[in-house]
């Protein structure tokens, strides 16, 4: 399985905003592509969204990865609803487990 832990700033006074869209359009457009989502966070103080993507399949992560940017159903999300229009800095980091799995 491979995750990738995303940091995402969020513009002042945006982040509501921005988890109402990500719980609309994200989260469930990158379950139909495969992936899982299996925590994600708010750090109110920081203006920041944190989240965990996962992947355990057949295809590459950097081809899933385009599949899913590159779709009809991602490019169909409204501009004026699409959460991405409110980020200002986002961090991607892949990680790795320390612990063993439950």
């Amino acid at each position: 399985m491979i995750s990738q832990l995303r940091i995402y700033t969020i513009n002042r006074g945006k982040l509501d905003d921005f988890v109402e869209g990500w719980k609309r359009f994200v989260y469930p457009l990158h379950y139909q592509f495969g992936f899982t989502i299996p925590k994600s966070w708010v750090i109110r103080e920081r203006n920041e969204f944190v989240w965990i993507v996962s992947y355990d399949g057949p295809e590459d992560w950097d081809e899933k990865q385009k599949a899913y940017y590159g779709s009809p159903e991602r490019a169909a999300v409204d501009p004026k609803l699409d959460p991405a229009q409110y980020i200002a800095k986002t961090e991607r980091w892949l990680i790795d487990p320390v612990l063993p799995e439950d």
